[in-house]
């Protein structure tokens, strides 16, 4: 008796625009120790070709996480007035 596979459970998160698998998918691991990371999960972090991860264990579970380097973070709060902000409250502390 042949039996179908299992279908995935899909979670929408429109808000964010995309669909999570929550279980269902399965890969093999390859000669060298190299597993693809579906294109679902990589869209839902931004991870490109090129980018730094890191690995943890959690039990049984591996956990793989984008590394965000300082150098991608420059420039994220410009126009945001934060460096006057603080600037004012380092003032008035000084003041006290």
């Amino acid at each position: 008796m042949i039996r179908e596979p299992a279908r995935p459970q899909r979670t929408s998160w429109p808000e964010r625009g995309f669909v999570v698998i929550l279980f269902g998918m399965t890969h093999r691991v390859g000669r060298k120790g190299q597993v693809v990371i579906p294109k679902v999960f990589r869209v839902a972090v931004s991870l490109e070709p090129g980018d730094e991860v890191t690995f943890s264990r959690e039990g049984n579970a591996i956990r793989v996480e984008l590394v965000v380097s300082p150098d991608a973070l420059m420039g994220r709060l410009a126009g945001h007035r934060l460096v006057a902000a603080l600037e004012r409250d380092r003032q008035a502390e000084r003041r006290r």
